[in-house]
């Protein structure tokens, strides 16, 4: 495998951004260069230690997705844009695997999320509130359990190093508009609901993701960023599921319950990970991608 991809070092383009995962790349006026590393970000820590292979398996199981889903709606590919006309054979060898000609639109300021399970985050809200994001749930769910019907409960997209926050649909509508809110919430349960079933015959329990989405001059809403990756959501073996319990899984979960085992305030720096923490989420996306996409 080649070497991990902790940083993209391309000079023949200007760089406009660097998140936690991927590096955007201006390509003229109207599209743009997305390098998907290997970095790897938990509590919104960007660590110090890449996975090796990451970027890749995150670049081909988006690809999947959007083509998968491109009857539904855009996306913000651009086939058009040929990146070896762009880069130095040096940046090529960067960029093998990892990299994305896209559209530049205008991103929507929230992260549309979608739970069909009780875990995480929504595990916690539900033990205090019986709620989760302020929706009211049966009494009596467990751990794990999947939900009686997929819920939207979008976020604030967060700067890099800061955490996102949930916010409820009414402030999705002060913040987009009402009828593009109602678009977003629609889609993103659509898109779940079709991926969740497709994902189940592949041995895969979806039980949360968030989607990314922008529009275009028409205001058109394209599907954008990553699409159902191991880094986007929480994926379950689906023979081994049992509520009751928190599963394992095929992303970083698995990471996150490591660093929880830790003396660390979450704050960065974060913690090198060991050579057995690294190989085996390397090894728990590349299952992933094959089960999904059968490559």
């Amino acid at each position: 495998m080649p070497a991990p991809l902790h940083e993209s070092t391309i000079t023949s383009l200007p760089r406009l951004h660097r998140g936690k995962v991927r590096d955007i790349y201006a390509v003229g006026d109207k599209h743009m260069l997305i390098v998907t590393t290997d970095r790897l970000s938990a509590f919104d820590v960007i660590l110090p230690r890449p996975i090796p292979g990451k970027g890749a398996v995150l670049t081909a199981v988006t690809e999947f997705w959007m083509r998968r889903f491109a009857n539904i709606l855009p996306n913000h590919f651009a086939p058009e844009v040929d990146i070896r006309k762009l880069l130095t054979p040096e940046e090529l060898e960067q960029c093998e695997g990892r990299a994305v000609a896209v559209r530049k639109l205008k991103a929507l300021p929230i992260e549309a999320v979608v739970r069909g399970y009780l875990i995480g985050s929504g595990w916690k809200d539900y033990r205090k509130t019986g709620a989760v994001c302020g929706i009211p749930l049966p009494s009596g769910l467990r751990i794990a359990d999947k939900l009686p019907a997929p819920i939207f409960t979008p976020a604030d997209k967060a700067p890099v190093g800061q955490h996102d926050e949930n916010i409820s649909y009414a402030e999705v509508g002060n913040r987009i508009g009402k009828e593009l809110a109602a678009k977003v919430r629609d889609v993103s349960l659509r898109l779940y609901r079709e991926a969740a079933e497709y994902a189940r015959s592949r041995g895969i329990i979806i039980a949360d993701t968030k989607f990314e989405f922008g529009v275009d001059e028409q205001g058109r809403l394209h599907l954008i960023d990553e699409v159902l990756t191991p880094d986007s959501s929480r994926f379950w073996p689906a023979a081994t599921y049992k509520p009751g319990i928190s599963p394992p899984s095929f992303d970083k979960q698995f990471v996150r319950d490591y660093l929880e085992t830790l003396d660390w305030n979450k704050q960065a720096p974060g913690p090198w990970l060991p050579d057995e923490i690294v190989d085996k989420t390397a090894a728990k996306y590349r299952e992933a991608q094959k089960l999904l996409t059968g490559t």
